[in-house]
């Protein structure tokens, strides 16, 4: 079957059991914030992101600090429905070429072709959750900038910002909720053979 990117409008959105109980948790780069917002409904989470997701995000956040430089990317994944509850579940990300500074990013122009060429590998039916980028050094919140990406291109209900601050070792999730932006709980998730807190 061919890869597709679809719309929220265009998605079908499928019932399946969220991850179970055991497989998820939260994570150690959490805002105390987040993690007791995660602990107020760890039952019923709205988001929950696959580990190797995590993993790519949080190295690609770590080298743009590297560099002295934000990044973002893109959160694929689906939006399924279990026993009258919605979830998101994030199972891969995207980025491509960034126009980026300490304090900026975006997608650079020239990048995008690239961009949809990754997303065409990929190899299940997906939508575009949410984004996320990195704060490095100044804290998970956000900005003007932000706010304005998410009304413009992300405000689904089902739609996620995912911050994170590579240098304080933070990470914070946002939604649009009555046209303002507040923190959303999440969950890593990961299959029988990837759990990565054993041992």
């Amino acid at each position: 079957m061919p890869t597709k990117i679809t719309s929220w409008s265009e998605y079908q959105v499928r019932e399946r059991p969220p991850p179970p109980p055991e497989r998820v948790s939260s994570h150690r780069w959490f805002t105390e914030d987040m993690d007791h917002i995660y602990r107020e409904v760890r039952d019923e989470l709205p988001l929950y992101v696959q580990r190797t997701a995590e993993e790519k995000m949080r190295n690609h956040s770590l080298a743009g600090m590297r560099a002295s430089h934000e990044v973002m990317g893109l959160l694929l994944g689906g939006r399924f429905t279990w026993q009258g509850r919605e979830y998101a579940l994030v199972r891969d990300v995207a980025t491509t070429e960034l126009e980026a500074s300490e304090y900026h990013v975006r997608f650079h122009e020239d990048g995008m072709e690239g961009l949809f060429e990754s997303l065409d590998d990929l190899d299940f039916v997906y939508s575009i959750v949410g984004w996320y980028h990195s704060h490095p050094g100044i804290g998970c919140f956000m900005s003007d900038t932000d706010v304005r990406t998410q009304e413009g291109s992300f405000n689904s209900p089902h739609h996620s910002a995912l911050v994170l601050d590579p240098v304080r070792r933070e990470m914070e999730a946002y939604h649009m909720v009555e046209g303002n932006v507040v923190l959303r709980a999440l969950g890593i998730y990961w299959d029988l053979h990837q759990d990565p807190y054993r041992g």
